[in-house]
């Protein structure tokens, strides 16, 4: 139930609502407990075995993209009805909504004794994390009329987006689709555009002071040799 409406629990939760809200919906919990059911006590494993096919796979990752794109549509919707124009609000709701479901299952883990803080959501955003707050930002925009677009052409395009961009991933077995250029260039328009030290230059930078040290001290080592020299030299005339 985490997994499946994690999201609506933590909208929820931001909207000062009732957490257990979404067990109003008997629809949705049945086609869930049933879903769960068939995967895991079907007889032989054969809905599992199915699931196993790639085709099959890829339909299902389908479907769940284009829920996702209705939860965020939903939150931002359902946030505006109690904050008009909150834009903020918006946005975090429809995050919530959309990419919630992860953000519970670290409690879950940490209920559990298995949390690990490395892996947190909100220290190292995932992929979908990261796309369905682009997505949230997106449709407060066309919710608030600063994005010259319909509402049902923007769900369009989004959905395509992510329908294909999670085919792609899936077929060349890729964990995530690197948006690092993008955060670079974006980080550096709104940061600055100071060039960062590379890892090489700050190890030959920690390094100088010590080789100077040395240096130094060989060559103190030296002179001091070379006077006691002298003076041996001068008792043995």
């Amino acid at each position: 139930m985490l997994h499946c409406f994690g999201g609506g629990i933590l909208s929820c939760i931001l909207l000062a609502e009732p957490p257990l809200k979404f067990l109003a919906d008997h629809t949705n919990i049945l086609l869930a407990s049933s879903i769960w059911y068939i995967i895991f006590f079907c007889p032989h494993d054969l809905v599992s075995q199915g699931y196993s096919f790639l085709p099959v796979q890829l339909l299902a990752a389908g479907m769940k993209e284009v829920t996702r794109t209705w939860k965020i549509v939903g939150g931002v919707t359902h946030a505006n009805s109690y904050y008009k124009n909150g834009w903020i609000v918006m946005i975090a709701i429809g995050w919530a909504r959309g990419a919630g479901g992860s953000v519970i299952t670290n409690f879950e883990q940490l209920v559990k004794g298995g949390w690990k803080p490395q892996a947190d959501e909100w220290l190292k955003m995932s992929y979908p994390a990261k796309v369905t707050l682009l997505g949230s930002v997106i449709f407060t925009f066309q919710h608030t009329e600063h994005l010259a677009i319909s509402r049902h052409h923007l769900v369009f395009f989004y959905t395509v987006f992510l329908v294909v961009t999670k085919i792609v991933m899936m077929i060349t077995e890729t964990a995530t689709v690197s948006s690092a250029p993008f955060e670079d260039a974006v980080s550096r328009i709104l940061f600055g555009w100071q060039q960062q030290i590379s890892p090489h230059e700050k190890k030959n930078e920690i390094k100088s002071p010590f080789r100077s040290t040395d240096s130094s001290t060989s060559k103190s080592i030296a002179g001091n040799s070379d006077k006691v020299k002298k003076k041996d030299t001068k008792k043995t005339e």
